[in-house]
């Protein structure tokens, strides 16, 4: 009876995953995740105890204190001073773009996707509209290459993180497997966007008029010292990813700290630009996810899959789960479901690649999409399903096709 009950919330959890929430029910994703964990609780098919034991602590950690890190930023003012220097830059639209990218890519890396595109995206249009710019491509430019560049570390978007701290995976060996991999996916990415958009860089008339800044969506003044401090904090950060051998999460929870420590910058602005949201959906697959792997299911299937010639321990099968599933129920799912299958000495960089890559397909595949679009849809510019599948679908085939060929050559040298 507990058994069956488990199965029946974990399909619930993960129809709200692929649904975005329950029909008739005022839920979206974290709501469902939580709701969820409840009901494994209420059933007693967990305790109190077992449900807190199957959180990973570690992944919240470090998640909580990059947001708190990117809060620093954000409330200096830091991106929107990027994002008008670029666009102050004496570069013709295909430049432009280029430049937008790699600066993009390199915030995505470190601060997170997510953030970076709930910063710059509104600044951007203003950028385009002054220097008389079509915004659409600049804006689905900002949406894959924070998606394409935060694949290039172990802390450039959720799943990376929760991947790189249950597989304590080296930060600097990550970066050496897959540095050429993001960088040809950053080249694609231009040639694509710039290839399709050639003779449509011109902003249509009237747009700029239509596209007002949204008194509530004013960017934040640039401070320079707050600026400044972010940015040293988080450089030294890196610095201790890269070369100590210092638990990730308890350094940029201690750097999270000294920043809090501020004389001008309340905790409470900073405290409210994280996303509790994206944490308690964390805590609630974690929970979801713990139960189900107690009814010996997870292992089961993969043995009858492996019976059947898909070996997801194996790197290929794994890459293209990964890439399904990630367009199915999203990535951060997508990856807890597969983790316990992340065996071989490449599965990490292969479920952080295919699962972050997989997020330019469609709209929905990852939050920085969502975030690109509604920003642009609150300044009056329409990015619709057809006109996102336009850039974003050869994105991905492209980048993957890469990720893909590297995935190739590593099992061919004999990993």
């Amino acid at each position: 009876m507990i058994e069956a009950a488990i199965i029946a919330v974990f399909f619930i959890v993960y129809l709200g995953m692929i649904l975005g929430g329950l029909p008739f029910l005022q839920l979206d994703r974290t709501g469902v995740a939580l709701l969820g964990a409840i009901a494994l609780v209420s059933v007693g098919a967990l305790t109190l105890e077992e449900a807190w034991a199957a959180i990973h602590a570690p992944t919240l950690i470090l998640l909580f204190a990059f947001m708190v890190i990117s809060a620093q930023l954000r409330l200096g003012g830091f991106y929107t001073w990027v994002t008008y220097r670029l666009g102050a830059a004496p570069l013709p639209p295909a430049g432009l773009l280029a430049a937008l990218i790699v600066v993009i890519a390199a915030l995505s890396a470190v601060f997170s996707n997510d953030i970076i595109c709930l910063a710059v995206a509104p600044v951007l249009v203003d950028v385009c509209i002054a220097r008389r710019l079509n915004p659409v491509p600049f804006l689905l430019a900002l949406a894959c290459a924070s998606n394409v560049g935060s694949a290039a570390t172990l802390i450039g978007n959720p799943q990376n993180m929760l991947i790189g701290e249950t597989l304590k995976l080296p930060f600097l060996g990550y970066i050496h497997e897959v540095a050429l991999t993001v960088a040809l996916g950053l080249v694609l990415t231009w040639a694509i966007i710039a290839w399709q958009m050639r003779g449509h860089w011109t902003l249509a008339p009237g747009l700029d008029a239509a596209a007002g800044h949204p008194p509530e969506e004013a960017p934040p003044t640039f401070d320079r010292w707050q600026s400044v401090k972010g940015i040293a904090v988080a450089t030294i950060v890196f610095v201790l990813f890269l070369f100590a051998p210092l638990p990730r999460e308890v350094v940029a929870l201690v750097a999270a700290g000294l920043l809090m420590m501020s004389r001008k910058l309340h905790s409470f602005k900073m405290l409210g630009l994280v996303d509790w949201q994206l944490l308690v959906l964390f805590i609630g697959l974690f929970v979801v996810n713990h139960g189900l792997s107690r009814t010996g299911i997870p292992e089961h299937t993969m043995l009858d899959l492996a019976d059947a010639g898909v070996d997801l321990q194996h790197p290929m099968p794994l890459f293209a789960a990964a890439f399904v599933l990630s367009n199915i129920v999203s990535n951060v799912p997508a990856v807890m479901l597969l983790l316990p299958a992340a065996t071989h000495e490449i599965a990490g960089p292969v479920l952080a690649l295919s699962s972050t890559l997989a997020g330019n397909l469609l709209i929905v595949g990852s939050i920085a999409n969502i975030i690109v679009v509604g920003a642009a849809q609150r300044r009056n510019i329409h990015i619709g399903w057809k006109e996102h599948a336009r850039v974003g679908v050869p994105v991905t085939l492209a980048t993957l096709a890469v990720a893909a060929g590297w995935l190739w050559l590593r099992i061919g040298a004999g990993t």
